[in-house]
């Protein structure tokens, strides 16, 4: 599967996609960075990393769609690559619109940083397949922008068509219908707020990250 990780100023998690990818894939993902404005062909997957890009100024991922690269991002979608948004990733997608909805203050205005526990919601995805069976699993979450929001017909289309992919067990941030993570309608996009390239096995304290990775090296 060859892959790579956008690298946006701000961004912090990129150098965990790239463990992740090495790791379960076995091959060097292309570090991209945000100004080159071009995806290597023949990519699989593009992964949006969390962090903070351009200091979360304005809104939260509002500056980094706005890139040279996100023309290469949303050519890469519209052929039907998969794309992966984490956390400040997410807030990325939701701003370009390549997934609905938005990501707002946490309820309480706190920061959250913990291992949060999730209800696995669809395991029919190319993301998901490796948690068949499986219904509840733990990802870091670290965020202050992480409450997901849409309108009501918005919420009702994701839940009917299956896109809703994690839910939390526990909301930590007010999130609508307990949402943690949703898919595009083709199933290639899939942005969450949690963590899985933290969760894939070592020093992290968990691996229920690696599905995810190993789900999409799979589904390629």
């Amino acid at each position: 599967m060859k892959s790579a990780v956008i690298v946006f100023p701000g961004s912090n998690c990129d150098r965990d996609a790239q463990t992740a990818l090495r790791e379960v894939t076995g091959q060097e993902p292309a570090m991209v960075w945000h100004k080159d404005g071009d995806i290597p062909e023949e990519t699989d997957l593009v992964v949006v990393p969390g962090g903070f890009s351009y200091g979360d100024y304005l809104r939260c991922g509002a500056m980094a769609a706005n890139s040279p690269v996100i023309g290469a991002l949303k050519r890469h979608a519209e052929r039907g690559g998969y794309v992966l948004g984490v956390c400040n990733g997410f807030q990325v997608l939701t701003e370009t619109r390549l997934l609905p909805g938005a990501l707002l203050r946490n309820a309480e205005l706190n920061f959250i940083c913990k291992p949060q526990p999730l209800k696995v919601e669809n395991a029919n995805s190319a993301f998901t397949s490796a948690y068949a069976g499986t219904n509840e699993v733990a990802f870091p979450v670290a965020h202050h922008d992480g409450n997901y929001v849409a309108d009501e017909e918005t919420l009702d289309r994701l839940e009917g068509e299956g896109r809703v992919a994690f839910r939390y067990a526990g909301n930590p941030n007010g999130s609508s219908r307990d949402i943690a993570g949703i898919l595009s309608e083709n199933g290639r996009v899939l942005g969450l707020m949690p963590h899985p390239e933290r969760a894939i096995g070592g020093h992290e304290g968990g691996s229920d990250g690696r599905a995810m990775f190993e789900s999409l090296l799979q589904a390629v």
